[in-house]
């Protein structure tokens, strides 16, 4: 070595080893050794086995040769670039230092751990089936006894509902569904709910709740949706006693009447499975007993209503009948029909209808709904602020309405006139069909060709009409548009004009006769352009006066021939 060179001592650092790494990251250090323990160690390290005497002379001739070889490298050289090459030996030595030192002092890593591959683990395939067999079979285990379980707890709950019957859980459903109080020993039930309504009916709609009197084993429990219709009538434990006067069927038939004979009507009631039970429970006893009272106080606010409303007709109200006149000889009758209940359990079914109008039916439920909706006044209602004002008028403050919409809400129809309006309307559309339909049928040539617009409402109707020649639909074709509303119509023609007509079927036929005269000299003109022909005159109205389309006029139109030798004369009349 040179003599700049520096010696290096390196030794392993005292460190403990470490034991186990936990799972947050803490090690846990192995105690240090003792001087016994650790030349136990390092005794373990030697293999006696192979110390015999063939290794033993090895070793020496090892040794003896390691001699040799100091005691020539002391000797003097005998070639001559023996020193030369020993120098460069030793320069190639200290380079070597010195490129492990400059390693070690920029990547900082003193010992560099080689990884010792270990023997892979011996994989026994029957071994984990067996295992996977298992961990299956035990979650199978768990997941069968809760289904058993579930299933015997439903079991007794099934055989506990159809055996035995318990007074307080019938009495907990009915409350679910109906206010409940209890009067000293007595609980009471109310059935009103249109009192929101403004609706000041004398019945009172309560009834009285007691328990069975029949023996417990004879006692079943009604199931959460009765079938009438099951062989087994199953008896409750509630008694619900219901005023006579709301037991048995009730419903508001409404329907037009002229010169006597009913043109077509519409029912308010319950299903029709409500006209055959022979036994019904508490729950729809309750039912039918709250429609009854639901149709009597509808009449009777309608009844209030025809009295107190000025009409140049005026409402007449007989017994259980609302005659209110909507056209000159057609009559509107609501009729509340009650029809008490049999000693046998049964209700006589009502008369059969000649013709039922299933979209006067829906908008007059639809009518009830909104204004029961209407009525209703949100909850929390105060203690203190009265119940007459409706929903609309108690947000008015917190919404900030103004003048105009306070006056919207004093100048609200009733509910009568809302019930003659959609009548109006019923009876001016089913006119207006049959108007339309008579002439499709009549006329061949020009076809009609009538559509009804689904985007109509209860007071409102749109109808579009084309009138068209078959082969010359091409050539020109007229557009009617008929907006249907409760006592009158508004028609609309291809050119723009507007004329309103009454509820009278004469005024809308003639108007779509002079409409048909109309396409035909039009057409005809269009027709004489495309030959070459010139239209000298037209007239829409050949009588004395204006045109009225209500009234109806004949049309006529004289074409000439290209080289004017011949004229020729079309004449159209209704």
């Amino acid at each position: 070595m040179s003599a700049n060179s520096t010696s290096i001592a390196m030794e392993a650092p005292v460190e403990m080893q470490i034991q186990e790494i936990a799972f947050d990251g803490q090690e846990t250090y192995a105690p240090s050794l003792s001087m016994s323990e650790n030349l136990t160690k390092l005794a373990q390290k030697i293999d006696f086995a192979k110390c015999g005497p063939e290794e033993v002379n090895k070793e020496i001739t090892e040794i003896n040769r390691n001699e040799d070889e100091a005691e020539q490298s002391t000797a003097p050289p005998i070639w001559p670039w023996d020193s030369v090459r020993n120098k460069l030996r030793n320069a190639l030595t200290e380079v070597s230092v010195l490129a492990d030192l400059l390693t070690i002092a920029k990547g900082k890593k003193y010992v560099v751990l080689d990884p010792v591959p270990h023997d892979p683990p011996e994989l026994k395939p029957m071994v984990m089936v067996y295992a996977r067999k298992k961990s299956f079979a035990g979650a199978a285990s768990v997941l069968l006894s809760g289904a058993e379980r579930l299933k015997n707890s439903l079991a007794e709950a099934q055989k506990n509902r159809t055996t035995t019957a318990d007074f307080h859980i019938e009495l907990l459903r009915l409350r679910q569904n109906f206010r409940l109080k209890k009067v000293n020993n007595t609980i009471i039930g109310d059935l009103s709910y249109f009192r929101s309504s403004g609706s000041k009916h004398i019945h009172s709609g309560t009834f009285e709740v007691t328990k069975s009197e029949e023996e417990p084993d004879k006692l079943l429990s009604p199931p959460c949706s009765p079938n009438p219709n099951s062989a087994n009538k199953l008896t409750s434990a509630l008694r619900v006693t219901v005023p006579g006067e709301l037991q048995g069927i009730a419903s508001i038939k409404v329907y037009f009447q002229k010169d006597q004979d009913s043109l077509y009507s519409s029912n308010l009631n319950t299903p029709d499975t409500a006209f055959s039970i022979p036994e019904i429970d508490w729950q729809r006893k309750l039912e039918v007993a709250q429609n009854v009272l639901f149709c009597k106080e509808m009449f009777n606010q309608l009844a209030k209503e025809a009295v107190q409303l000025q009409s140049p007709i005026p409402h007449v109200v007989v017994g259980n009948q609302i005659i209110a006149s909507i056209f000159p000889g057609v009559q509107l009758v609501i009729c509340l029909s009650h029809m008490e209940m049999s000693t046998d359990g049964k209700a006589s079914l009502p008369p059969p209808i000649p013709r039922h109008d299933q979209v006067l039916e829906h908008t007059l439920h639809q009518l009830l709904r909104e204004l029961h909706e209407k009525k209703n006044y949100p909850l929390p209602h105060p203690a203190s602020a009265p119940l007459g004002p409706s929903r609309k008028r108690s947000c008015a403050g917190p919404y900030a309405m103004d003048r105009e919409e306070f006056v919207e809400m004093t100048e609200s129809q009733t509910m009568l006139e809302q019930v003659i309006q959609q009548a109006q309307h019923t009876q001016l559309r089913d006119r207006t069909l049959c108007i339309l339909d008579k002439l499709a049928t009549q006329y061949k040539d020009p076809l009609i060709s009538v559509h009804w617009l689904w985007l109509n409402s209860p007071t409102y109707a749109c109808i579009k009409v084309t009138i068209f020649a078959q082969g010359y639909d091409e050539i020109y074709r007229n557009l009617v548009i008929i907006h249907v509303y409760d006592t009158y119509l508004k028609c609309i023609s291809r050119d723009g004009k507007v004329v309103h007509l009454s509820y009278e079927s004469m005024e809308l036929k003639n108007y779509i006769l002079c409409q048909i005269c109309r396409h035909q000299i039009m057409a005809v003109q269009y027709l004489a352009k495309s030959m070459g022909w010139q239209c000298v005159a037209n007239s829409f109205n050949l009588g004395s006066g204006t045109l009225i389309e209500t009234f109806g006029n004949a049309s006529s139109c004289i074409l000439v021939s290209p080289v004017g030798d011949r004229f020729a004369t079309k004449y159209f009349n209704k």
